[in-house]
């Protein structure tokens, strides 16, 4: 253990930022996912600005966004147990292979243009019943794609940036498809795009993992899970922030559209543009974290960058600028992205493998889970007191969070360190805890 992380300390450049693409099967993922979470961000654009045409009210856009995320928040816990007891290789190619047949019915139904919003919901429930179960699935599989616990944050880190690449191609595509093509077409993209994922799952080869066969019920699996992770202070702290963060500031980007066309008075292009400007700068995020050596200290930037997030929250709420309203989501994109894996990598490394996937549910449930509300309270808040001014309410939680969490770091690192010892995270050669760079600060 000490000379894999000696290995690590001496790489450099590239192959220190990618050296969980050395993993076979974890490089097959990461191909096919890259490809499908572009269709994935294309579908998430198309849908919004098809709701608002359809509808031109911001309270539906919340409700669909809430249809959507609802099933997260109930069924995730559920399927963080079944994680754990099945397998999770098996789960991925199923629950893919339903999103897949999802997207095309939403396509068939727009570009035959029998689409209605009473379908719309109705598809988004069904995603968010599958995503239930693909989500702590997916999250606890890296694991078994990389064999080197040394270079798990770095596989997060990368995954973190399949999310954001896609994230600043995928509006940009849809924006362009939809002004030119219509919706339907980025609908019919994201359905394709899964073959990529299923083919890329298929072509792995894996080691079987061992399950232990479970005499107990699931609900009993559901609680075990969360008094695991809610006895456990770094766990249960990293949780509520990543809560808060998901509930009062991600939310945001449910009313996008109102900014792009009704505050900044643009169009598809407009709102294409503000979510690939939030996607560069969690590229920039992601450049940050696949640069560092180690994934000690991370707790610090979790407050760090939730409050970075809050803060840019809250001055785009007062932006009428279209240029100064693209470099504030550069900045929130980094610091949404940054705190989100920050708080995923933590808690990977923290948690005990039996519960991994139903820890990994708990994440899920914190920032998807959470979404659901979000949405539908920033849509109501904006029906009311307008999209600013809901931005503005978001940002100043996400900011007090931070500061409430940043006063739980001493304590948080006093428990985490000794794990990260016994795994060989930190070794006495190795960084200790302090910027994540090698230098230990005491």
């Amino acid at each position: 253990m000490k000379s894999d992380q000696k290995a690590i300390e001496n790489e450099t450049g590239v192959r220190r930022v990618v050296r969980a693409l050395h993993h076979r099967n974890y490089r097959l993922f990461f191909g096919g996912q890259s490809i499908s979470l572009i269709g994935t961000w294309m579908q998430r654009i198309a849908m919004s600005w098809l709701v608002y045409r359809l509808t031109n009210s911001a309270l539906l856009l919340g409700v669909v966004g809430f249809a959507g995320q609802i099933p997260v928040f109930l069924a995730t816990p559920f399927g963080g147990v079944l994680a754990d007891r099945w397998n999770r290789h098996r789960i991925l190619i199923v629950t893919q292979s339903l999103a897949m047949i999802q997207a095309f019915i939403l396509a068939f139904l727009v570009l035959t243009r029998t689409i209605a919003v009473w379908q719309i919901v109705c598809l988004s429930v069904f995603l968010g019943l599958v995503d239930s179960l693909d989500m702590p699935a997916r999250q606890s599989f890296v694991i078994e794609m990389v064999e080197k616990r040394e270079d798990l944050g770095n596989a997060i880190a990368l995954n973190s940036s399949m999310v954001n690449g896609a994230r600043l191609l995928g509006p940009s595509i849809a924006g362009l498809l939809i002004a030119y093509m219509g919706e339907g077409m980025c609908f019919l993209f994201n359905a394709l795009s899964y073959l990529a994922v299923i083919l890329s799952l298929l072509a792995m080869k894996l080691t079987p993992r061992k399950v232990e066969i479970r005499k107990t019920r699931i609900l009993q699996g559901v609680r075990e899970g969360f008094s695991y992770a809610f006895g456990f202070i770094p766990i249960r702290s990293l949780l509520l922030l990543v809560a808060v963060v998901s509930l009062m500031g991600v939310s945001h980007t449910v009313l996008m559209p109102v900014f792009a066309r009704d505050i900044l008075r643009g169009d598809s292009h407009t709102l294409g543009f503000l979510m690939g400007c939030s996607g560069m700068g969690a590229m920039v995020g992601v450049a940050f974290l696949t640069s560092r050596r180690s994934i000690v200290g991370l707790e610090k930037w979790s407050a760090r960058a939730t409050a970075m997030f809050g803060g840019g929250l809250i001055i785009f709420s007062f932006s009428r600028s279209f240029w100064v309203s693209l470099l504030l989501m550069g900045f929130t994109g980094f610091g949404m992205m940054v705190q989100q894996t920050s708080s995923n990598t933590v808690m990977q490394a923290t948690v005990d493998e039996d519960k991994r996937g139903r820890v990994m549910s708990l994440y899920t449930l914190a920032f998807r889970g959470m979404m659901p509300f979000g949405s539908l309270f920033a849509g109501t808040l904006a029906s009311r007191i307008g999209a600013p001014n809901t931005i503005l309410i978001g940002g100043s939680c996400c900011l007090l969070g931070s500061l409430l969490f940043a006063r739980k770091l001493p304590l948080l690192e006093e428990l985490i360190r000794p794990i990260y010892a016994k795994t060989g995270i930190v070794t006495g050669e190795g960084p200790q805890i302090g910027d994540g760079t090698g230098q230990a600060k005491e």
